[in-house]
């Protein structure tokens, strides 16, 4: 019993879906450029979520899943910051 309660037995579908579809609308918003670092980490954790995916550890790659989503969205959040700045000037 105490086994099972760790062990997660569905893939995080969703997670890594928001994962990626928050990269993609980051990048479009020029992340790649104003954003760099946010950027690069959100592509980080959705890689090591893929890749625990890959190994059935469905917990962990949710997590890194969740990650990356918020790091996109903090990608996000300072390239329309920046983008925004640049309009001002």
């Amino acid at each position: 019993m105490l086994l099972s309660a760790g062990c997660e037995t569905s893939p995080p579908v969703q997670e890594m879906s928001d994962a990626r579809q928050a990269i993609a609308v980051a990048r479009e918003a020029g992340a790649e450029e104003h954003a760099a670092f946010h950027l690069r980490a959100a592509e980080n954790y959705l890689k090591s979520a893929e890749d625990r995916l890959n190994e059935r550890q469905y917990s962990r790659a949710r997590y890194d899943a969740k990650q990356a989503k918020m790091k996109a969205l903090d990608a996000l959040k300072a390239a329309e910051k920046d983008s925004q700045e640049e309009e001002r000037q």
